[in-house]
């Protein structure tokens, strides 16, 4: 039988529940709610049991970071600054489908670890093995990822939220046809997709140290998609792609943009090249929204990366870009020291809803995580790593971003129209504007004919060029002026009538009666009769022309009434016509 004591000291039960912290002291949660229109909208998505999901014993990839983080922002009371928390409804196969290859989506939902022996062609066909390895319940991991970056797009396209956080999303690497870097199904992708159902242009932005090339690689031919990212490149990191020269294709020629970084960069270099590059992207590009990849694997000291970033620093990176005031999804992504993920992403959860957090960490039940950094949010995480990137280097790729960013003919415009479920028959079936035609003759001209204007993040595209124009109002009785008509057009009824110059009113040969009546009211109101006219009076240079408003009368019952006339210069002769149409009028009532 074990003592007492034996038992205390070898079961869970008998460790405190929160740690003693002693002098390092314990933040205390935020209890002040937000007030209903103070701040932006943040709706902050975390699909349930998605931090319990296990990728390995010995696999990197550590889905539980999710469940520090969750723990750290109830901890901090940053629940009483968002407006909205979602346990989001899973994504559906017919929701995956709408990139993703069907037979692809059909083996995820029934491999398991169980029967993955039996489908090992399948596996490499699908590219599951050591970095994407087949586990428990991976197809509901993947379902819970998507639809939470998924519901978070909707609710952005609603208007019903300013900011959408999903940290379970970002998983940036995966191919429409097979998995890639811990990666199954792209829910960034299928994000950007439903964002493209209501606004024109969305802007892809990466931190995270791998390239985004699941993401790049989607929308590599399409300009309503540009695609920033900020990452190592060398040639042989993974994924081996993203190097600068790489731009785009087709339409989405320029609309792809690569900054390559080395090892050991710091703060102020990253947020040098970081603001000039989005500030000018933004400025050129004019998105409507913006997917905010915050991979928390370029911090330092993590366990796949090489940079030298702090939590504040990266924090700052999400900062800028909610400052744009732009419809803004911020997903996760990669980090592999969790403890340091889960502080990141609960800073920028802050930042996002703008509230100061101290330094301290409050108390939760994985202080042990935390203990070696003696609980702090901010813990030294930088000169780890030599910094092989210079200014020289770092200007050169500034330089050349600017360059790729002049051959942009402005922002793209597109007319609303539905997402076919096939992307290649969406971009087939997107018409060409006028400037893409000449930039592909030519970039000489290549924004020459730009029409700025600005619109609000919520307008709905209507038009040609996405600009709701205001059109002129229709003719009506009011805004009709009192002076004839300027038409050229002659009367077809008969001839040219050339006797009695004044009296017809010049060579006309059509009339407006409501016009006349106008007219003549205006005329009888004076009390001395209009002079004779000099030479040629053209009845206020009414040719014949239709008017709009009252009946046209034939040349040959112009001659009519000449003929009844009984001398050629009386008042009803008058150079303007206005006596004249009075008596035209009571002609043609006569007949």
């Amino acid at each position: 039988m074990v003592s007492g004591s034996q038992r205390k000291s070898t079961t869970f039960s008998s460790t405190p529940y929160f740690m003693n912290r002693a002098i390092h002291g314990t933040a205390q949660p935020i209890t002040e709610r937000i007030h209903p229109h103070s701040r932006p909208i943040v709706s902050y998505y975390f699909p349930r049991d998605v931090g319990a999901q296990h990728y390995g014993e010995r696999h990197p990839m550590k889905p539980h970071r999710l469940t520090l983080t969750n723990a750290l922002v109830l901890g901090y009371g940053l629940d009483k600054r968002l407006h909205h928390i979602y346990d989001v409804r899973r994504a559906t196969r017919e929701e995956l489908e709408v990139y993703h290859d069907s037979d692809y989506i059909d083996f995820l939902s029934k491999v398991t670890p169980q029967n993955q022996n039996e489908v090992k062609d399948m596996l490499d066909k699908f590219n599951c093995g050591e970095d994407c390895p087949v586990f428990s319940d991976m197809y509901d991991f993947c379902r819970m990822s998507s639809g939470g970056s998924l519901a978070a797009a909707r609710k952005l396209c609603a208007g019903t939220t300013d900011i959408a956080i999903n940290w379970a999303g970002g998983l940036h690497h995966a191919k429409r046809g097979e998995a890639s870097g811990f990666c199954y199904t792209n829910d960034i992708v299928l994000a950007i997709l439903e964002l493209l159902r209501y606004h024109p242009r969305v802007l892809y932005i990466d931190i995270d140290i791998h390239h985004g090339d699941g993401v790049e690689f989607a929308f590599y031919n399409s300009n309503r998609v540009m695609t920033v990212s900020f990452h190592k490149y060398t040639g042989d990191f993974f994924p081996g792609t993203g190097k600068l020269d790489d731009n785009g294709s087709g339409l989405g020629r320029h609309f792809c943009l690569n900054v390559p970084l080395q090892d050991g960069i710091d703060d102020d270099m990253y947020l040098t090249i970081f603001k000039t590059v989005i500030g000018d992207t933004v400025n050129a590009f004019s998105p409507a929204a913006i997917v905010l990849q915050c991979g928390a694997d370029s911090l330092g000291c993590d366990r796949l990366g090489a940079f030298n970033l702090s939590i504040a620093a990266h924090g700052e990176c999400v900062n800028f870009v909610r400052s744009f005031n732009v419809p803004l999804l911020v997903v996760g992504g990669g980090g592999y020291t969790i403890k340091n993920v889960s502080r990141c992403w609960t800073y920028e959860t802050a930042v996002l809803v703008g509230a100061e957090i101290p330094n301290e960490l409050p108390a939760t039940v994985y202080d042990s995580f935390f203990e070696d950094s003696h609980w702090k949010l901010h813990p030294p995480l930088t000169g780890k790593v030599d910094n092989l990137n210079t200014t020289a280097s770092l200007q050169r790729i500034t330089i050349s971003i600017k360059n790729k960013l002049r051959y942009l003919q402005g922002a793209p415009s597109v007319a609303m129209q539905e997402i076919p479920p096939n992307l290649q028959g969406f971009l087939d079936n997107e018409d060409r504007t006028h400037e893409e035609k000449l930039e592909e003759r030519s970039t000489a001209l290549a924004g020459e004919h730009r029409n700025d204007h600005s619109t609000a993040t919520n307008e709905f595209y209507d038009g040609e060029k996405d600009v709701d124009h205001v059109m002129a109002p229709l003719p009506t009785a009011s805004n009709i002026t009192t002076r004839a008509p300027t038409s050229t057009r002659r009367a077809r009824g008969g001839r040219r009538g050339r006797g009695g110059r004044g009296k017809r009113g010049g060579r006309g040969a059509a009339i407006v009666r409501d016009r006349d009546e106008d007219v003549g009211d205006t005329t009888s109101s004076s009390e001395e009769p209009a002079p004779p006219p000099a030479k040629r009076a053209r009845g206020g240079r009414a040719r014949g022309g239709r008017s709009r408003g009252g009946r046209v009368k034939s040349a040959q019952t112009v001659e009519d009434d000449d003929s009844e006339k009984p001398t050629p210069g009386a008042a009803g002769g008058s150079g303007d016509g206005t006596k004249d149409g009075d008596d035209k009028m009571d002609v043609d009532d006569e007949h």
